[in-house]
């Protein structure tokens, strides 16, 4: 396992556009709808059970959550920050409120369109059920960020068959080829810790570092 993801702490919550952060250091973003993994992915990767917390209610938190990345320096117990992880809210339309709905337009379309050091967003879905409507309501979103890396992480693949673990994977490769740009795809499964190094790998390249940072 890589330390970089090993270092993550939560430094801060953002609950409205003025309150990013003032840092040039890349960011990475994890979205996805209510109860399809996110939380549970960033735990995994970063080897913390807790690091990320989910809401049981669709909608409730509107926060953007910010966890810092870092690696070794040369003096002891140096830590030298390279980016951070970015929990979005989750997005479950069906049960939120209007103003809620709204609220969460404001503050992760807001980031999402106009935040320079966003480098990539990672977009869990359950692979079972991927590219629901809620999903490509997010995927509108980015459309006018197309120096935008995206990676469909297909969660809770421990669940399909083989044949339906292909037909998951074709479905991201077509979706990924209409909307063009630097798309990849991936099964995943937090519950049985698959697919963690390869989503490491790509949101190390992501982050400018050499692998097994």
């Amino acid at each position: 396992m890589s330390s970089l993801f090993d270092s993550a702490k939560f430094v801060m919550s953002v609950a409205d556009i003025e309150g990013l952060p003032d840092s040039e250091l890349p960011e990475i973003a994890f979205a996805g709808r209510s109860n399809a993994g996110k939380s549970t992915s960033i735990n995994c990767i970063c080897r913390q059970s807790r690091l990320a917390f989910s809401s049981k209610t669709p909608g409730r938190t509107q926060l953007l959550n910010f966890f810092e990345l870092s690696v070794k320096g040369e003096k002891p117990r140096e830590r030298i920050p390279k980016g951070y992880l970015v929990d979005l809210p989750g997005y479950g339309f069906a049960k939120a409120a209007p103003e809620t709905r709204k609220t969460w337009e404001n503050l992760v379309g807001g980031y999402v369109v106009g935040r320079e050091q966003l480098k990539g967003i990672v977009i869990v879905m359950d692979a079972r059920r991927p590219f629901m409507p809620a999903d490509e309501f997010l995927l509108d979103f980015l459309l006018p960020r197309e120096d935008l890396a995206i990676h469909f992480l297909l969660n809770k693949s421990d669940q399909l068959k083989t044949t339906e673990k292909r037909a998951s994977m074709e479905m991201a490769r077509k979706r990924a080829a209409e909307l063009g740009g630097n798309i990849t795809y991936q099964l995943f499964s937090g519950l049985k810790k698959e697919g963690i190094q390869e989503l490491q790998d790509v949101l190390t390249g992501w982050l400018g570092l050499p692998k097994g940072s």
